[in-house]
């Protein structure tokens, strides 16, 4: 079976093993949040390793550097909702202690793939 670059890409795994988290976590929203808060969360957590995927078929580095931005933008996005998810109790605190700690890696790891691009070029 082929292997697509991105699939070798660590922070692709990486956000993609969040997205499943993330997934996980929100079965314990509220029903009535299914298609809120439920709903963005996932989509912007989807994104993040999508677009990673698609930035690395990208030709120029320049473009796919874009796509990393994007997909550092849908990140906090997610981080931004999980924390009202907490607020709302919706989340409880060892669950956003760990879910944290892997934003923060997976930012830091998504910024380093796009300088690292951009300095290619």
């Amino acid at each position: 079976m082929y292997t697509y670059s991105f699939e070798n890409l660590r922070v692709w795994n990486l956000s993609k093993q969040l997205a499943v988290k993330i997934y996980t976590v929100t079965k314990s929203f509220p029903d009535s949040e299914k298609y809120g808060m439920a709903s963005q969360v996932k989509r912007a957590i989807i994104s993040v390793c999508s677009n990673i995927a698609e930035g690395s078929t990208r030709k120029s580095k320049k473009d796919q550097a874009h796509f990393y931005t994007i997909a550092y933008g849908s990140l906090v996005e997610a981080l931004n909702q999980i924390l009202i998810a907490y607020e709302l109790k919706w989340i409880k605190q060892e669950d956003l202690v760990a879910l944290r700690e892997d934003f923060e890696f997976i930012t830091s790891r998504l910024n380093t793939l796009r300088n690292s691009t951009l300095s290619d070029s």
